[in-house]
């Protein structure tokens, strides 16, 4: 074989490994985002599976307060139902809103403030926040990594035969961004 029919094949094998590199790359962003949505949803279940026992707590000293724990139990619920990145990040707001003036109107209650397992739970779920926190940035990096990815090119020419789109960030509306207003009246 001579050097002038070796290199269509050898052209042709360089081509192809490119290829398949682009595509491993794009493959593997969206893996990412993938692990990194798992991540999340990992950490906020088990801070909706602490809140129960925070409401069980709650009602057993705050009888008058049904309503700020209906919508503690709201939110969760509403949470259980989200499937997108927007539709979860609307319900960590209302949870969030929630769960903010229950630890503020839990104030006005000395005996619930003083009890073990409120005080365990309360910490608890401002750690589980922290750490969804810090993992929401991650699947943000991840989203901006695989966007940017699939519009640059060459992968944005293999990214649009394969069906690849962008993906949504994990977003707060703006008004769910406003500081949340507790009357203690």
């Amino acid at each position: 074989m001579t050097l002038i029919t070796a290199l269509p094949v050898l052209v042709a094998i360089a081509g192809a490994a490119y290829v398949a590199g682009v595509y491993n790359q794009i493959v593997k962003a969206g893996v990412k985002i993938e692990k990194a949505w798992a991540n999340i949803t990992v950490l906020e279940k088990q801070r909706y599976e602490e809140i129960p026992r925070l409401v069980q707590i709650c009602s057993d000293y705050m009888k008058y307060e049904r309503g700020t724990l209906e919508k503690v139990i709201q939110a969760r619920a509403q949470y259980l139902e989200a499937r997108t990145p927007s539709a979860t990040a609307q319900a960590d707001a209302s949870l969030l809103l929630g769960l903010n003036k229950l630890f503020a109107v839990a104030e006005n209650y000395p005996e619930l403030k003083a009890h073990e397992n409120f005080a365990k739970l309360q910490r608890r779920i401002s750690d589980l926040e922290c750490q969804i926190a810090d993992r929401r940035e991650f699947f943000n990096d991840a989203v901006a990594i695989f966007n940017t990815r699939i519009q640059q090119v060459p992968h944005s020419l293999l990214a649009a035969l394969m069906g690849y789109q962008p993906q949504e960030m994990y977003r707060v509306d703006e008004e769910e961004r406003q500081n949340a207003q507790v009357d203690l009246r």
